[in-house]
């Protein structure tokens, strides 16, 4: 959550900061701001309520916009306070130090009163503030802003990524990172900090992933990276493989409909170097992973949100394909329900970001009880950001391939997931004996048709623009599925109510007489999925019991499907020739389509929904 953005250089970080802020408000966008040290030694802020525009507009307002070559810079999604100019980083103490945060200071209350007590003031209902004024104490007795930092961050419980300067010390600026992502950007002769990489790509490609607990201390013509035990440390200078063209828009009005367009090209990307004509490469989960698929009994899927739907859809397949025991937990419910920890299970981590702040707890988790019960439980990690968190947390890692994902509401990371778990599936499958030549290479065959099936999909775009008018008065939904389906209509449902609004849920079709049809009448449109598969005909039955309580019925189907009607239906023949493992992928793309012109019709903000951010990094 939120967003950072800093540096020193020789030249006014202003529009820098700016451009770096518009690349980050994926991650916040409820309030935003900037402060520096100007040419006079003056800490000076600029901070707005809103989006990143009405901070530009508010820097540019004086005859003398406001310029510094040290500064630090903040969009804000609201934890801690409702969303407000004085709520808005960067905080000051004292007009001496100035510090933005990610994450969360649990124990800021008790900070606050010590502080209180002390003489310093509150402006907001942050927990922020209490990291600039444990500073500038600290600063009263050692005039260092490395050390007052380092001795500020051990009274922190919680999770921080924080950028700090000081008037005491004009040519530094301090970044420390705990459970919440920072990156370094290392230019020539100046040197950036910000929460994503994506916000460093105008100024540079080279880039240091802080490690959990580093404190850098950061000047134009020097950098010292000091680890949790405050040693001198040396960090990796990585060159990002991604370009300030993968994050424009292009062609397209909206990141979420770019980003659906982009997936035939990331299932590619996803699946590129990792299968032949007829097997999938082991070797693609890691070095040890043949060794570690060969014991395990079962299979342990922790996620959130979509990447949660992901897991659901992998439990049939395992279970069905495989006959290998697999659960699925939302992470969030599974770190604080005291769970037991089987030996020789493969612990499945799934985050788009790899930093989702309960995924990453219960891996952590997970990886302590079985170290203390000397039980087998290898971990990997399905994840888009090479340089996460739980990369470096598991013993083998699997990158999905989908590229910079801009819109909150995920899309092209979710394809790639499944495709991920695919693969997993069939190596498991391919090590343990239960799949044999034949089937894997029929699996194999299916994934590789995927960019193809999934671009016939999005042909049908037209229509599905067409029946979003349908929802233009509409504030309820009911999306139906049968088995791999049901997950996949918890992912429409989730869509549709993350970018449009509407309140949308999803059922097992054959749930619907055990309450859902109370809820059907004329006025709510019930949107179902009908593959071509075994339990179609008993879809149909659970269809007519819809219609015949007059509900708005819309159907992706199958074109061998043939899902009849009186004509009150609405079919669309979505796709043929798919198989078990393609067909969830497949037909979830309409759905997306279907949620982000509901969405335009609604006029709501696709990209950024009120109330959410893209990396959920706090609890």
């Amino acid at each position: 959550m939120c967003g950072i953005v800093g540096g020193v250089a020789e030249r006014n970080l202003i529009p820098i900061m700016l451009e770096g802020l518009k690349r980050l408000e994926y991650r916040g966008y409820d309030s935003a701001g900037v402060a520096i040290i100007d040419a006079e030694g003056t800490l000076v802020r600029r901070r707005s309520l809103g989006k990143i525009k009405a901070l530009d507009a508010t820097i540019h307002a004086d005859d003398t916009p406001i310029a510094g070559q040290i500064g630090i810079a903040h969009t804000r999604w609201a934890t801690h306070g409702v969303p407000s100019e004085a709520n808005a980083h960067p905080h000051f103490s004292n007009d001496q130090v100035a510090v933005v945060h990610n994450g969360i200071i649990e124990n800021y209350q008790q900070l606050k009163a010590q502080q209180q007590a002390m003489g310093y003031a509150f402006t907001s209902q942050t927990d922020t503030e209490v990291i600039g004024h444990c500073v500038a104490e600290h600063l009263k007795q050692q005039p260092d802003l490395l050390k007052a930092v380092q001795a500020a961050i051990q009274k922190f419980e919680g999770a921080y990524a924080l950028g700090v300067i000081s008037v005491t010390d004009p040519t530094r600026l301090i970044a420390a990172r705990k459970g919440s992502p920072l990156v370094i950007g290392v230019g020539i002769g100046e040197y950036f900090i910000a929460s994503d990489v994506s916000a460093l790509l105008p100024v540079t490609q080279n880039v240091i992933f802080l490690e959990e607990g580093d404190v850098a201390d950061i000047r134009r013509d020097a950098l010292q990276i000091y680890n949790q035990q405050g040693e001198p440390v040396e960090r990796q200078v990585r060159v990002s493989s991604l370009s300030a063209a993968a994050v424009e828009l292009g062609e397209h009005r909206h990141y979420m409909h770019k980003e659906i367009f982009e997936q035939p090209q990331s299932v590619s990307d996803t699946l590129e170097g990792r299968v032949t004509d007829k097997t999938v490469l082991v070797s693609a989960f890691g070095n040890q992973a043949e060794a570690l698929f060969a014991g395990i009994t079962q299979v342990q899927i922790i996620a959130c949100g979509t990447s949660y739907h992901a897991g659901l859809v992998a439990k049939y397949w395992f279970e069905d394909i495989l006959q290998l025991p697999c659960q699925v937990e939302v992470a969030s419910e599974y770190r604080y329900r005291n769970p037991v920890v089987l030996s020789n299970s493969l612990f499945v981590t799934i985050s788009q970001s790899g930093e989702t702040a309960d995924t990453l707890a219960a891996l952590q988790q997970v990886k302590g009880r079985a170290k203390q019960q000397n039980l087998s439980v290898p971990t990997l990690t399905i994840c888009n950001a090479p340089e996460s968190s739980m990369t470096r947390e598991s013993d083998l890692v699997f990158l999905t391939h989908a590229g910079q994902e801009i819109g909150v509401a995920s899309t092209k990371a979710f394809s790639t997931q499944l495709v991920s778990l695919a693969l997993l599936l069939t190596s498991i499958g391919k090590v343990q004996g239960r799949l044999d030549a034949k089937r894997e290479g029929k699996i194999v065959k299916g994934l590789k048709k995927l960019p193809g099936l999934i671009q016939n999909a999005l042909t049908h775009e037209p229509t599905i623009q067409a029946l979003a008018n349908r929802f233009a008065d509409k504030h309820n939904c009911l999306f139906l599925g049968r088995g791999t389906m049901y997950p996949i209509a918890m992912e429409g449902a989730l869509k549709l109510k993350e970018i449009s609004y509407i309140h949308a849920e999803a059922y097992p079709a054959g749930e619907l007489k055990h309450g859902p049809l109370a809820l059907i009448d004329e006025t709510i449109p019930v949107v179902a999925i009908a593959p071509h598969d075994d339990l179609l005909e008993k879809l149909k039955s659970n269809l007519q019991e819809v219609n015949a309580r007059g509900g708005q019925m819309i159907v992706f189907e199958d074109e061998k499907s043939n899902v009849s009607s009186d004509g009150t239906f609405t079919v669309v023949k979505t796709t043929s020739n798919v198989g078990r493992i393609t067909a969830p992928i497949t037909f979830n793309i309409v759905l997306q389509l279907l949620a982000y012109h509901v969405a335009l019709i609604k006029g709501t903000d696709v990209d950024q929904p009120r109330n959410l951010a893209k990396s959920v990094t706090v609890e």
